[in-house]
């Protein structure tokens, strides 16, 4: 058997070795087949040899050609070429990727093959009966591998790059190093062999051939001339040579920075000014040693070094530790010390030991200050005074001479004033041009033991310069108050009381204060001396005792003794005073407790209880409730039964208050019960008015009766007269009514009446002379009248009231 494999003529020449091998492995033979299509059962078993086997094709991968490749050809020795043999193909690819031509055995690749994408394909072939379909051999397996080309350039995964190298470094030193992958076969020719070099970034940086690493190829680069850099590298596949694929990337390098410049002042000389007014730590200016560096190693340090300003001004860096910040470290005259001069140096704070042979890190600057002048207020000569007086300084007594100056060159006067919120009473007075602060009212310590007054200062020529001081006065004492007693100016002694004993302790207060302390002393006054009832002893610790004399008080002798007692303090001038003490004479119990004593206004007796006061008040308490229930009830029993005024108003009647003694009340007489004198009801005779005595008679009485009482019958004239009659009757007797005036009861009154009408209606038009002699017949109620107008000729009817 034998299998034939064929190549195109340039890929014969090319791998000569590989296109002809084909190994034939001889194989015992099962048996023959059998003829007839019998079954293979029925026969005997025999060896059999097999026709054909092989192992693996080789094909060159990316082919281009318009016909299918052609890979090789199956040939088993059984084929008579009689087309009764098929050939089958199986396995990886197999119908999409290679086909056989079942009849001949060749097999074509139908599809562009790729070794980077699949580098070999395992199939399988059989040779079988046309008509049975039979295996004539057994299945064999063949490996068809593809071939690498050099198809596929280097490439950088990572690219473009960046790196960093320090400045100033030395030649050689690395950088960075880069990988280019081909996915061509290394195993296999040159194809994936690659070899770097350097397109752009010369001379400055190299590449290493085999290894790709990037260095630097020129000394002393300067981050400050030229930081970054653009490196292009190459990498080409066929170890260089001519026909080899390439592929580029991009090295972007940047300088990285080290302290190799010193710091430089950008002025030689500075000149700065501030006001003499600047506050302690204002700021006066800014100054900047520059330096090339970035980052740490342009950062400053600064100090003054000299000069005659570096105890006045100090110097420290910002935040951002680059400029030097110069500021005032004490206060400034203009008038004492106009300029100042400051030495200042800026040195690095980060140094670099490999580069110290570059000189020193550090630069020095003058900094020339000027001190403005400002129009400063008045000055005191003192922060603060402090002043003692005595109470009883005369008024105009000097207590202190306050003394201000103009700071200024100009030195302008300065006047005086005292704030007036300082001493709102005004007890001192400032002299507006020397300064002399003097009193104007007396002191009195007792009131007001300390003065704080401020004094102003203003300047003559500029009056918004004004500066303020404090004076403090203390006001010392003076023993110009007499002693006093505190308490106990009244007092009391039972009656059972003996001889010799303590009833009292006493003590006095002086509102002065003697810086010896308080020293007392106490007596009797001289007309007591020789008080047979009571003495006092002075217990020499600013108190005294009260002691009874005798025994046997009654308070029904004598209730109340009096015992004046003299209090002399002991300052210089002495003083004292008499105190009256009151002592009452009061029965007590067997325990001392005092029961009563003659005296009201006097304390309740101790031996009452707290809880027996409080029910004693809630009891009156209890009583003025039940006194105030009655006397409301009570009126409001007697309030008459008169309609609302509001109801009728045009029923209301004129109300006079002008009628005679006794009328009290003036309230507008009600009638519109006269619409029906039924409703009017009368009031038991024994019910007698207020403002009136039993036997007082009113001027009903001489109504005859039957007018009053014939209400019955008549015309409707001499119904409302009999009722208006009746209705006075009726208010006449009836104690809880108040009198009354109506319109009516005048336009009636004189009928049947021997007063005829007291009405003043219609008097003005009578001047004629009128007897009073019969007011005395009209009993004790017109008393008073009779008695005003009987022993006089003539009266003016208008005149009565």
């Amino acid at each position: 058997m034998g299998v034939g494999l064929h190549r195109p003529g340039v890929v014969g020449a090319l791998l000569p070795a590989v296109l002809g091998v084909l190994t034939f492995l001889p194989l015992g033979l099962l048996g023959n087949p059998s003829e007839g299509g019998e079954p293979a059962g029925s026969a005997l078993l025999q060896r059999v040899k097999r026709g054909w086997v092989w192992n693996q094709f080789f094909v060159l991968e990316e082919y281009t050609g318009l016909e299918p490749l052609y890979i090789g050809k199956l040939h088993s020795d059984m084929d008579k070429g009689d087309g009764s043999i098929k050939y089958i193909l199986t396995g990886e690819g197999a119908g999409s990727t290679f086909t056989i031509d079942d009849s001949t055995g060749d097999i074509h690749a139908i599809q562009r093959l790729d070794r980077e994408v699949k580098s070999q394909y395992v199939l399988r072939a059989q040779a079988r009966n046309r008509l049975t379909d039979r295996p004539l051999e057994p299945e064999s397996e063949f490996i068809v591998k593809i071939q690498d080309i050099n198809d596929n350039e280097p490439r950088f995964l990572d690219g473009p790059y960046r790196a960093t190298v320090p400045e100033m470094s030395k030649i050689g030193t690395s950088v960075i190093q880069l990988t280019a992958t081909d996915a061509d076969d290394p195993t296999y020719g040159n194809s994936a062999r690659v070899v770097y070099s350097i397109l752009d970034g010369q001379p400055y940086f190299s590449v290493d051939a085999k290894t790709g690493v990037v260095r630097v190829s020129l000394a002393d680069m300067d981050r400050e001339t030229r930081e970054d850099y653009t490196v292009v590298i190459q990498a080409k596949d066929m170890g260089g040579q001519l026909g080899g694929l390439a592929g580029t990337t991009t090295v972007n390098i940047t300088l990285s920075d080290i302290n190799d410049n010193p710091p430089m002042f950008d002025q030689r000389l500075y000149q700065m000014s501030v006001p003499e007014s600047a506050p302690v730590g204002s700021v006066v200016g800014r100054i900047w040693a520059k330096d090339k560096d970035i980052g740490v190693n342009a950062e400053m340090r600064y100090s003054i070094i000299d000069g005659d300003g570096r105890d006045t001004f100090d110097i420290s860096t910002d935040p951002t530790n680059l400029f030097g910040i110069i500021t005032v470290k004490k206060s400034l005259n203009f008038e004492e010390k106009p300029s100042y001069t400051l030495k200042v140096e800026g040195a690095n704070t980060h140094l670099d030991a490999g580069l110290r042979h570059r000189g020193p890190f550090t630069d020095v600057t003058i900094v020339h200050v000027s001190v403005e002048d400002v129009d400063e207020p008045p000055l005191f000569d003192a922060p603060a005074y402090y002043v003692e007086l005595k109470e009883d300084a005369e008024v105009g007594t000097v207590v202190k001479n306050v003394s201000a100056r103009d700071p200024d060159a100009a030195n302008n006067t300065v006047r005086y004033s005292i704030e007036r919120s300082s001493d709102p009473e005004k007890y001192f007075y400032i002299e507006i041009t020397s300064g002399s602060l003097m009193t104007v009212r007396s002191l009195d310590r007792e009131e007001n033991s300390w003065h704080n007054i401020t004094v102003l200062a203003m300047e003559m020529n500029n009056p918004t310069q004004i500066s303020s001081v404090s004076v403090a006065v203390r006001v010392l004492d003076v023993n110009d108050n007499p002693p006093s007693l505190t308490d106990y100016l009244e007092m009391s002694v039972c009656e059972q009381t003996k001889a010799g004993m303590v009833i009292q302790t006493v003590t006095a207060v002086d509102p002065d204060e003697p810086r010896g302390g308080q020293h007392f002393s106490y007596s009797l006054a001289p007309e007591a001396v020789n008080n047979p009832n009571f003495t006092l002893r002075d217990n020499q610790d600013n108190t005294a005792s009260i002691l009874t004399r005798r025994g046997g008080w009654s308070k029904h002798d004598q209730s109340v003794f009096y015992l004046p007692i003299v209090i002399s303090d002991g300052e210089q001038p002495v003083k004292s005073s008499t105190s009256l003490l009151t002592i009452y004479v009061c029965s007590c119990n067997h325990e001392g407790y005092i029961m009563s004593c003659s005296a009201e206004a006097y304390s309740l007796p101790a031996s009452i209880s707290r809880g027996a006061l409080i029910a004693i008040l809630a009891c009156i308490f209890v009583l003025l409730v039940m006194i105030l229930l009655m006397l409301s009830l009570r009126t409001h029993r007697k309030k008459p039964y008169l309609c609302d005024e509001e109801e009728n108003v045009h029923e209301n009647i004129v109300r006079y208050d002008d009628e005679g003694g006794g009328e009290e009340d003036t309230e507008a007489f009600d009638i519109a019960a006269m619409w029906n004198p039924r409703e009017a009801h009368h009031h038991h005779p024994s019910k007698l008015r207020q403002d009136m005595l039993p036997e007082i008679e009113s001027l009903s009485r001489y109504v005859p009766q039957a007018c009053v009482m014939g209400g019955g019958g008549g015309g409707g004239d001499s119904n409302v007269h009999g009722y208006v009659l009746a209705k006075l009757l009726e208010a006449d007797v009836d104690p809880c009514a108040p009198p009354y005036d109506s319109l009516q009861t005048y336009a009636y009154e004189g009928e049947g009446s021997v007063a005829e009408s007291l009405s003043s209606l219609q008097s003005g038009t009578s001047n004629t002379d009128h007897e009073y002699d019969y007011l005395n017949d009209w009993g004790p109620r017109f008393k008073k009248l009779a008695e005003m107008y009987g022993w006089t000729e003539s009266k003016d009817e208008n005149g009565i009231q």
